[in-house]
């Protein structure tokens, strides 16, 4: 009697099948590390698969896994720190450019505040015309010697050749001959009043120039209608003759002693 097999049921495992079924293994045992352990000739004894187009999948053990993502997560700090570093210098920086704009903007604003402050000074401050010296005719003193009948102004005692000086701030508005003042110098304060220096031997300063509190402006003379070398001060409400004031009040309103 003649026997058959039953198809598929002793038959030998194809040439495909035993090489996927191989191949898995080998990814199995790369999975749990095993495959570190199989001898190099036990693995270089199989036969070469055959290409079956199917991409193969390769995995590989938990301690290189771990050895990667500990290596990506250094790389994603040391970039993280990086950053840090960076926006730490660029907000340095910025604090560094306000806080030198601020002081900058500060050392302005003391710079003017200074500079307002020696204003204010200059102008407040006040000087006798005559350095050491004394009054030597009053004010509204009576004469012949004025053509108003009295006198208009103060003399100061000074030799010929003494230093006059701008009891003020102001703006030269007259540096010229006056008449019977002789060679004089009006200065226009900067409260608005005006001051009067006459009899002057020489002028020391020209119209529409500024001049300081103790500014030497001529020196002393004998110029004009005097019997004497002297300086005649006036102080003034206007730029003209007429429009006189107490030079003595005048002065010792801004702190002069006279």
């Amino acid at each position: 009697m003649a026997f058959t097999r039953a198809a598929g049921k002793h038959r030998r495992p194809g040439r495909m099948h035993r090489t996927t079924t191989r191949a898995a293994g080998v990814a199995a045992l790369a999975t749990t590390g095993v495959i570190g352990t199989l001898a190099a000739p036990a693995l270089a004894s199989e036969p070469v698969p055959e290409q079956t187009g199917l991409t193969p999948v390769i995995t590989i053990g938990d301690s290189i896994a771990e050895q990667i993502d500990a290596q990506a997560a250094a790389q994603r700090q040391a970039a993280e720190d990086a950053e840090a570093e960076r926006k730490a210098q660029e907000a340095a920086r910025e604090r560094a450019a306000e806080a030198a704009e601020q002081a900058a903007k500060e050392a302005h604003e003391a710079k003017e505040r200074a500079a307002r402050a020696a204003e204010r000074k200059l102008l407040n401050t006040y000087v006798a015309p005559i350095s050491s010296s004394y009054v030597s005719t009053a004010y509204r003193a009576s004469s012949g010697l004025w053509s108003s009948g009295t006198h208009t102004g103060i003399d100061f005692h000074a030799a010929s050749g003494t230093s006059v000086h701008a009891v003020g701030a102001g703006t030269v508005v007259e540096a010229g001959w006056g008449g019977a003042y002789g060679n004089q110098v009006v200065v226009k304060m900067h409260d608005g009043t005006y001051t009067q220096y006459g009899h002057l031997s020489s002028i020391g300063v020209s119209v529409g120039q500024s001049v300081t509190p103790g500014q030497q402006i001529a020196v002393s003379g004998s110029t004009g209608n005097v019997t004497g070398p002297h300086l005649h001060f006036e102080a003034r409400t206007g730029a003209e003759y007429g429009t006189d004031i107490d030079p003595v009040a005048y002065l010792r309103s801004h702190g002069v002693s006279v």
